[in-house]
C-alpha cells in the first residue's frame, strides 16, 4: 500500500503546473534579454569549414550575478519565494524535459527543411531518424539571432546554481543546514562562477565547434546538467551527514586538485589555439606536427581535462559521506560518459590528424589517468 502511495505521489509531483511553465519561460526570457543587453567580450569562434566565424558575447557572469541579485531582492520583498524551485523540483524537471523534446521537434523539422550551404546551418541528414534526432542535423541553429547551442549550455549551468540556491534556502528554512550542505554549495558555486569567468573558453570546446545540436545536447544542457548535477543537494535535504575534520579537509584537497587540473588544462588548450607560441609552464610549447599541443597537462595525458572534471565531480559527492550510492550518481555517470567521449574523440582525431595523432599517442601514451589508463 505504501509503495502504491509513494508511486502515486511521485507521478502527481511530476505533472507540470502553470507555475512551473511560467518559471521556466521567465528564466529563458531573462537569459535572452540579458544576453542581448548586457555588455560582454565579443569572442570569435573557431574558423568553420566555409571560412566563416560565429561571434559569442560572453556576458554570462554579469547575467548570472544580476539574476541572483534580482532573485534576492524579489525574495526580500516577498515577490518570489526562495524555495519555489525546491518545492516544485519534480514538476520543473518534467516541464523542462517536455520543453526539450518540443524544442528538438522544431530543430529537427527546421533542419530537414534547411537549404543553407553554410557550415552553421547546412543540414547533415543520414536517413537514420534515431541518429539524426540524437546527434542533430545542424551545427549552429539560431532563433531570433540567438545561438541556441551556446544559449542552452549557459541556461543549464545557471539553472544548476539557481536550483542549488533554492535547495540551500530550503535547508535553512527547515533548520537542516549542515557542514556537508555548506561544502557542497561552496564547491558548486565556485565551479559555476569560475565557468562564467572563463566562459570564452567554452567557445573552443568540442561541443561548440564540432557537435551538432541534437537531443543529446539539448537534453544534456537543459535537463541533465541542472537536475542531475544537483542530486547531492536534494539528497542532503533529507539525510544528515556528520563529516570529520579530516574528511572535510581531504574533500577540499580533492576539489582543489581537480580544479587546478581541469581549469589549467582547458586554459592551456584555449591559449594555444589563440597563440601557438605562448609559453606553457614557463617554457615554449612542444607541438606535434604544428597542430597538437604536447606540453603542460596535455603532455601528461591526452584528455587531462577529463581527469580534472572527474575529481571535481567526486568532490561534489564526498560531502554526502559513503552511506549511499545515490549522491555518487553524478561522478559515476560522468566517468562512463567521459570514457565514451574519449573513445569518440580518439577515433575522430585519428581520422583527422592521421600520422600526427599516432605520433602524439606515442609521445603521450596515457588517455585520462596517468599510469592507469
Amino acid at each position: 500500500m505504501n509503495r502504491e502511495m509513494d508511486l502515486g505521489f511521485l507521478l502527481q509531483a511530476l505533472i507540470p503546473s502553470w507555475i512551473s511553465v511560467a518559471v521556466l519561460l521567465i528564466f529563458f526570457a531573462y537569459l535572452a534579454i540579458a544576453g542581448y543587453m548586457l555588455p560582454g567580450k565579443l569572442v570569435p569562434g573557431v574558423t568553420l569549414q566555409d571560412g566563416s566565424h560565429l561571434y559569442y558575447r560572453c556576458n554570462g557572469l554579469r547575467a548570472l550575478l544580476l539574476l541572483v541579485g534580482l532573485l534576492g531582492i524579489g525574495s526580500k520583498m516577498n515577490f518570489v519565494s526562495p524555495t519555489v524551485i525546491s518545492d516544485r523540483g519534480l514538476e520543473l524537471l518534467s516541464t523542462t524535459f517536455i520543453f526539450s523534446f518540443l524544442t528538438m521537434v522544431v530543430l529537427y523539422a527546421a533542419g530537414c527543411r534547411s537549404r543553407s550551404k553554410g557550415s552553421s546551418l547546412k543540414p547533415h541528414i543520414t536517413g537514420n531518424l534515431i541518429h539524426d534526432w540524437w546527434y542533430g542535423i545542424q551545427l549552429n541553429p539560431q532563433f531570433m539571432g540567438i545561438d541556441l547551442k551556446f544559449f542552452f549550455v549557459r541556461a543549464g549551468m545557471m539553472g544548476w546554481l539557481i536550483i542549488n540556491l533554492s535547495v540551500l534556502a530550503k535547508s535553512v528554512q527547515d533548520g537542516s543546514l549542515s557542514q556537508s550542505m555548506i561544502l557542497y554549495q561552496l564547491f558548486c558555486a565556485f565551479y559555476i562562477l569560475d565557468y562564467f569567468v572563463h566562459e570564452e573558453y567554452m567557445t573552443s570546446t568540442w561541443d561548440i565547434i564540432a557537435e551538432r545540436l541534437g537531443f543529446m545536447l539539448v537534453f544534456g544542457d537543459l535537463v541533465w546538467i541542472p537536475f542531475t548535477f544537483s542530486i547531492q543537494g536534494w539528497w542532503l535535504l533529507n539525510n544528515k551527514v556528520e563529516l570529520t575534520t579530516a574528511a572535510a579537509i581531504a574533500n577540499c584537497f580533492v576539489f582543489l586538485i581537480g580544479y587546478l587540473v581541469f581549469r589549467g588544462a582547458n586554459k592551456q588548450k584555449h591559449i594555444f589555439k589563440q597563440n601557438p607560441k605562448a609559453l606553457i609552464w614557463g617554457k615554449p610549447p612542444k607541438v606535434i606536427g604544428g597542430k597538437l599541443l604536447a606540453s603542460g597537462y596535455w603532455g601528461i595525458a591526452r584528455h587531462s581535462n577529463y581527469l580534472g572534471d572527474l575529481l571535481l565531480a567526486l568532490s561534489f559527492s564526498l560531502p554526502c559521506g559513503l552511506s549511499s550510492p545515490i549522491p555518487y550518481f553524478y561522478p559515476i555517470y560522468l566517468f562512463i560518459l567521459l570514457v565514451w567521449r574519449e573513445r569518440r574523440d580518439e577515433a575522430r582525431c585519428a581520422e583527422k590528424y592521421k600520422d600526427i595523432w599516432a605520433e602524439y599517442c606515442r609521445l603521450v601514451p596515457w588517455r585520462i589517468f596517468p599510469y592507469l589508463y
